[in-house]
């Protein structure tokens, strides 16, 4: 029998010891009293974040927060943050401290997999580079959902040398799309955003409120500070703001209307995700992706995930994917993309997510 045989039967042992009460006895915990302590097969939708502020947003926006697991699977070194998100019960992991990229995100993911087999659906929620051009208005706060486009996945995996200013990049293919049931609840939400506008930006500042102390970091930047400059102009190798050494010259900046009243904002984009395991500072590579691949924004996690931990990818947009990068945007992006995430988890039926197979079942989990 193979090792990674074993070390299925081994986590799937822990998942069936965890039980304490008989099938037969099982109800859906939300419907059961407060306060009962879950049980590993009670949560069924994985989330993922990469940075500390992707995790804070997430726990903000709990309904509410559970006891952190007593045990995990043996190989697991992730840290979890267990709660509520409407009818769901949801599992959140962090990146570990330092590390970024596909491959590290293909860990966490499999970490999880390993300590909670009853995971159905996954999300990877977090900031990310917007990719604006002038058939995608894509601005500082926006909110991007990968989305399928001409028969691919909704992530677009590349690869390139340096990220330096016209340096070539390498197409190394399309992953999975998310399951259906996200896909759906997608076009819903869509469909209720379009009707009725969202509420996204008062959901965020209840959260301010009820947290103040997230207030300085999370709120949302003054406007002025979106600014989007022309591809040729390249910021300086050094920590001084683009407000001192670039300026905000008209000549220097690509000109974009103010939002109209009756104009969501934050904006949400549906479509094409790039992935790689480097940051994304080249506009000359921005600019040509989106125009040749219809990309609508650049992260560096999801492509390592997305062939093994079926999930919808949620980026709000804290810069342009350009030398002019700053943290000023990050915290707020973050709540933008957990806000959505929260209202599509809330248009899932729990039985839906339950009728989709376990993620474990699916792939391999060694």
């Amino acid at each position: 029998m193979s090792k990674r045989r074993l070390a299925c039967d081994d986590d799937e042992t822990a998942f069936r010891q965890s039980k304490k009460s008989k099938n037969n006895d099982r109800k859906n915990p939300i419907l059961k009293e407060p306060g009962r302590k879950l049980r590993h097969e009670d949560y069924t939708v994985g989330w993922i974040c990469a940075l500390p502020s992707e995790y804070v947003a997430a726990q903000a926006f709990l309904d509410k927060e559970h006891e952190s697991p007593e045990y995990v699977a043996q190989n697991d070194n992730n840290d979890y943050t267990l709660g509520r998100v409407g009818k769901h019960n949801v599992v959140i992991a962090v990146l570990p401290d330092g590390e970024y990229g596909t491959s590290s995100a293909a860990s966490v993911a499999r970490d999880m997999l390993h300590s909670f087999l009853n995971i159905r659906i996954g999300l990877m929620v977090g900031i990310g580079g917007g990719a604006p051009s002038r058939k995608h208005d894509i601005r500082l706060g926006d909110i991007v959902v990968s989305a399928p486009r001409d028969r691919n996945g909704g992530v677009f995996q590349y690869d390139f040398g340096k990220t330096i200013q016209d340096q070539n990049f390498l197409v190394t293919g399309f992953l999975n799309q998310p399951p259906m049931v996200l896909r759906t609840a997608v076009n819903g939400l869509k469909a209720q955003y379009e009707r009725k506008g969202h509420q996204l930006e008062e959901a965020i500042n209840s959260i301010l409120e009820e947290n103040p102390r997230l207030k300085k970091k999370y709120m949302r930047p003054d406007p002025s500070s979106d600014r989007l400059y022309q591809t040729g102009i390249m910021h300086p190798d050094d920590e001084t703001s683009c407000a001192v050494v670039c300026g905000d010259e008209s000549s220097n900046l690509i000109s974009r209307l103010d939002r109209t009243q009756g104009e969501d904002n934050p904006a949400i984009h549906y479509g094409l995700i790039a992935s790689a395991n480097q940051l994304m500072k080249d506009a000359s590579i921005r600019d040509r992706l989106a125009a040749e691949k219809d990309v609508l924004c650049f992260e560096m996690e999801a492509a390592g995930v997305m062939n093994h931990f079926p999930c919808l990818v949620i980026r709000g947009i804290c810069d342009y994917s350009d030398t002019h990068k700053n943290k000023e945007w990050q915290g707020y992006a973050a709540m933008a993309a957990v806000a959505y995430a929260n209202d599509l988890l809330r248009r899932i039926p729990p039985n839906k997510v339950e009728a989709e197979k376990r993620i474990v079942d699916i792939f391999s989990c060694g």
